[in-house]
């Protein structure tokens, strides 16, 4: 048998691949997507197999062991994980442990593999003499088998005369894996497919084409809040069960995941088919459980945020996108990756359709729509045939800033309540209020660590940081004049939540934002409260406008709305445009509600295409401002950022790769370096790098070209390819 050499990416901040020798032991048993321990300098570390080649080297070092007999990846999730840690500019190594939970490859298991024993009875006929271990022999005959578990909570604790039982022969014990069930405190009650409007029907129809043909087709389902585009999403995925494969389904939060996988557990459970999630809300042990499961092929269905993207599915029949617009489908940190790219790019890998699902489609889809690369769906009328609710622009040029609800809002909240029905508020700003403000001389309350103003929670009593977490308890007095007039100052929800109360005092009242829905559990508790009718005005961030059918909401109020459009990003009036038509689609679910967005800047397009509830206008308007401005999708970006603890050499190490890529001789646009719009963050002082390109290529070249900059001991840098939030 031929010498071979593997190429290892290791689990380190390194992008080149180590070669090591393999030993002859090891030939029958190696492949691509294995887990391996190599040694590294003094010590051994963990890697991944991404090649095998033939040969030999006498100076090479040789591969410990294997982790495991199976792949960790195949062969289509190790291309597709190598494919983007080369895109996105990061080191395939730590690309790769991040599509892995937790446990699966430590040196020293994170997270346990829960064991239970099963009994089952033997051919034995004769009867043990105690009636307790008669009672037991006899529950487990009737079951068939019992776990120790279960025969626990029947029997109390039945270890003694479990042992005497197996010494007479009465029973057999075997050692079984037992899973951890996130669903378990969750029953549902099952449902049927529902009959299709003729929209539906058309886009079912042709979805189901694509899955027939077993090839990559892309599409945009485009569909007006309301219209039914999760009941497609069932019927589609019905179809690829039946041919035998498995579907995937993304969503772009974790609060969204509750909801919708009720609805999927409901439609195909009782047919027998299992579901995964996948997402940060669930234990370490929950997400090994599940990632276990769907590796070995016992899944059918899985449904997750963003890292459920690289869910080790065998054979993906579907990928589906929901609110494919979401910016939180992009990672922000570490590898920043797009899980929307990434799934058209695994179901071109993987041979399947992929559909992305959305009211307000990104840009990005839209301009790939327009260009002929992806097929649109739409459905313009909502499912149940009710209107689509009235919207209208209150006008807060001439009103006191201090009266944050309008006399208009006011009194539709009013109407509202005596009609019995519910009231959604929308402020995209958590906390009682930004800021504290000495009324004497005007000193604020800054964190120490980044560039920002402390928000003040008032139920916590605490100025706090929403950057780096950092607290402070309030001074009693002003540190700069020692004066005692320290006023909150502007509204956040923890604030409207209190003034809403004080207009509506007979009204129930609850508050969704990151505040409220902390822990485990807790948004699922308020929707549940909500479509149960317990909740009379629901006020929070834009967790609200995400996705939720909360049938009795008759009224949707959008405060601050100029917060959004106003922000200083080219996306701006994009991301208004789509959150304020999002929120709006909660309003009049069963047909009808009305919508109030107030604002001082009534004339703006994005509010009137929202108001209008008309995508096309919009997009049509917008992408003229981003083909002049070369911005995407007319173009490509890149951010790069340097950040350390001292301000002049971080704006050294800027100055100098700026210097080296505007004399690069390419036709991509350096803009910059200058300072993020948090210049200083977690402590570190931030420097940015705006990279502008035509096309992609010669984007990829340039940030191939800074890649050699050496960046200097107390800097670091980070690319973002494609960024979303360049704050």
């Amino acid at each position: 048998m031929p010498e071979l050499i593997a190429d290892i990416a290791v689990f380190a901040p390194l992008k080149q691949l180590f070669s090591y020798q393999v030993a002859a032991s090891l030939h029958g048993s190696i492949r691509r997507g294995q887990g391996v321990r190599v040694p590294f300098g003094r010590r051994k570390i963990i890697g991944i197999v991404v090649a095998l080649k033939p040969g030999a080297d006498e100076s090479l070092k040789q591969v410990a062991e294997l982790l495991d007999e199976t792949p960790l990846f195949d062969e289509e999730l190790l291309d597709l994980c190598c494919w983007s840690a080369d895109y996105y500019r990061y080191p395939v190594g730590l690309a790769l442990r991040t599509a892995l939970p937790a446990g699966v490859t430590s040196a020293v298991p994170r997270v346990a593999i829960l064991k239970d024993y099963l009994y089952r009875p033997t051919a034995q006929t004769t009867l043990p003499k105690g009636r307790k271990q008669r009672e037991i022999l006899d529950f487990i005959r009737t079951n068939g088998e019992a776990s120790l578990s279960q025969l626990r909570e029947v029997f109390s604790a039945p270890h003694t005369v479990l042992d005497r039982l197996l010494e007479q022969g009465c029973l057999d014990r075997c050692q079984v894996e037992k899973l951890r069930d996130p669903f378990l405190a969750d029953p549902v009650t099952a449902d049927e497919p529902l009959p299709l409007t003729e929209e539906q029907q058309t886009a079912f129809n042709r979805l189901k084409q694509a899955l027939n043909a077993c090839s990559f087709a892309p599409f945009l389902l485009q569909g007006v809040t309301g219209s039914g585009k999760t009941e497609v999403y069932l019927q589609a995925i019905a179809e690829v069960l039946q041919a035998g494969r498995q579907g995937l389904v993304l969503v772009p939060e974790i609060a969204l995941t509750p909801q919708l996988v009720g609805r999927f557990r409901a439609r195909f459970e009782k047919t027998g088919h299992r579901i995964a999630v996948l997402h940060s809300g669930l234990s370490d042990g929950e997400r090994f459980d599940a990632w276990r499961q769907i590796s070995r092929g016992d899944i059918n269905i899985v449904i997750g945020a963003r890292s459920a993207v690289f869910a080790p599915l065998q054979k993906p029949g579907l990928i589906i996108v929901d609110e494919e617009h979401e910016a939180s489908y992009k990672q922000g940190e570490g590898f920043r990756y797009n899980a929307r790219d990434l799934a058209l790019l695994r179901g071109q890998k993987a041979a399947c359709p992929v559909l992305l699902g959305s009211a307000t489609p990104s840009l990005g889809s839209a301009f790939r729509c327009a260009a002929g690369q992806m097929e649109k769906l739409e459905l313009t009328r909502r499912a149940h045939a009710g209107d689509l609710p009235q919207v209208e622009l209150v006008d807060l040029t001439g009103q006191p800033p201090e009266q944050f609800v309008s006399e208009r809002l006011q009194q539709e909240i009013e109407k509202t309540l005596q009609l019995r029905k519910q009231v959604l508020l929308l402020l995209n700003r958590r906390g009682f209020s930004p800021f504290l403000l000495c009324a004497d001389c005007g000193q604020t309350f800054r964190c120490p660590n980044c560039e920002i103003t402390l928000t003040y929670h008032q139920k916590s009593h605490l100025l706090r940081c929403h950057y780096c977490d950092y607290t402070d308890a309030p001074p009693e007095c002003c540190p700069k004049c020692t004066g005692h007039q320290l006023e909150p100052e502007g509204f956040g929800t923890e604030r409207l939540e209190q003034e809403i109360a004080t207009l509506f005092p007979q009204a129930r009242i609850a508050r969704m934002d990151r505040d409220t829905t902390g822990r485990k559990g807790a948004h699922q508790r308020l929707v549940n409260q909500m479509l149960e009718g317990k909740i009379d005005i629901l006020v929070g961030t834009q967790m609200v406008a995400k996705g939720h059918d909360f049938p009795n909401v008759a009224l949707v109020g959008v405060l601050a709305s100029d917060a959004v459009l106003n922000l200083p990003d080219f996306r701006a009036a994009e991301r208004a445009f789509s959150l304020l038509t999002q929120v709006a689609g909660r309003a009049g679910r069963a047909g009808g509600g009305l919508v109030l967005i107030q604002t001082y800047s009534p004339e703006h397009y994005a509010l009137q295409c929202a108001v209008a509830q008309d995508f096309s206008t919009f997009y049509e308007q917008e992408i003229l401002f981003r083909q002049e401005l070369g911005y995407p999708p007319a173009g490509y970006l890149a951010n790069l950022v340097f950040s350390g603890i001292g301000e002049s050499k971080v704006w050294r190490a800027a100055e100098s790769l700026g210097d080296s890529l505007n004399s690069s001789g390419t036709s991509v646009e350096v803009l910059g370096p200058s300072p993020c719009p948090l210049a200083r963050l977690r402590g570190k002082s931030r420097v940015q790098i705006l990279l502008k390109a035509p096309k992609r290529a010669q984007l990829k070249y340039l940030l191939k070209y800074a890649e050699q900059f050496k960046v200097p001991a107390g800097v670091s840098l980070s690319v973002d390819v494609d960024p979303l939030d360049m704050f």
